[in-house]
């Protein structure tokens, strides 16, 4: 672990030059009085590290000297797979692994490239989580990262909407998956079983196994995740409605709707005074009234009868507790 630190100290000062210990402590997640003792523990062993007292001081590399330990682990080469992600990195256990990988990586590149990937850096920034959202809290997420990268197997305690609500599962865990801010496993419910996807956060206990596993031969993760969503999209819409709907209502639909939702309006049909015809799909009836409620009195519900019926009746009793 030292060892690691003290090349992640030196390529700090290779790659950003001049660095306080205050700077370097927080950069390296440790004590100020730990970055003195790896700073003479450096100096011990040849490397031409000096430090300046007062305002402007700080530590610094002999003007010219540059390591070329800048050989990536195979950790760190896997972690630069998240390298766009350091929150999820870090959920998953790999934050300063990540680090020390993007150290090594600047500390390789050219100056006007290190200064450009540094740019980059500081100008975008990808956030996963929905809107609105909070953090999905997901405990044993390690725990089944771990798993998959072992091929273990594992026993769990988990939660889900239909009965019986808390069930046991032996789970062969194929991958990983983060979506909108929330963790899911793909994973096969015993050896040879169908993969399934579960949330992580969801499993209430868990148990990694001494048992090995061997994922389907030619499994593929983001195929099977493709084909999953395709085929859960199919199952979510039950239904569809006609509606008209003006434009002001159609830019506030983009605010909350479902793609498909916003597909089917694009599709419409324009009336003369701007408002447009367009059959949308729905999940079911509550979810409906719900979601065309948010639009007012910039969307109208042609079909089916019983959706317009719905909306009328939440509407006059609106209109009682208002009047």
């Amino acid at each position: 672990m030292r060892a690691s630190r003290l090349v992640s100290l030196l390529l700090l000062l290779q790659n950003r030059g001049r660095m306080t210990a205050a700077e370097l402590a927080e950069e390296l997640e440790v004590s100020v009085r730990t970055v003195y003792r790896d700073v003479e523990a450096l100096g011990a062993a040849g490397v031409p590290v000096y430090g300046e007292s007062g305002r402007d001081g700080g530590y610094a590399l002999l003007d010219g000297y540059r390591t070329r330990l800048t050989g990536l682990t195979a950790p760190e080469a896997e972690a630069l797979s998240l390298a766009g992600l350091p929150g999820p990195a870090a959920e998953l256990g790999l934050g300063s692994v990540l680090a020390a990988a993007e150290l090594k990586l600047e500390a390789a590149l050219p100056a006007e490239l290190r200064d450009q990937s540094r740019r980059i850096r500081e100008r975008f920034l990808l956030d996963a989580p929905g809107w609105y959202r909070e953090a999905d809290e997901a405990p044993h997420l390690s725990a089944v990262a771990a798993a998959v990268w072992q091929r273990r197997s594992l026993r769990v305690r988990y939660r889900r909407w239909q009965a019986p609500q808390v069930v046991e599962r032996r789970l062969e865990p194929y991958g990983v998956v983060l979506k909108a801010g929330r963790w899911y496993t793909v994973a096969a419910a015993g050896t040879g079983g169908e993969p399934r996807t579960y949330r992580i956060g969801q499993i209430l206990s868990l148990e990694q196994l001494d048992e090995e596993f061997t994922p389907p031969a030619g499994f593929d993760l983001a195929r099977h995740w493709q084909e999953h969503t395709a085929r859960l999209q199919e199952r979510l819409w039950r239904g569809k409605a006609e509606i008209r709907i003006s434009p002001v209502g159609i830019t506030r639909l983009a605010d909350f709707a479902a793609q498909a939702v916003i597909d089917g309006v694009r599709r419409g049909i324009r009336e003369p005074d701007g408002w447009c015809r367009a059959v949308i799909p729905i999940e079911d009836l509550d979810h409906a009234e719900s979601q065309l409620l948010r639009l007012g009195a910039e969307v109208e519900v042609l079909t089916p009868p019983v959706l317009r019926s719905r909306i009328d009746a939440t509407i006059r009793s609106m209109a009682m507790l208002y009047c």
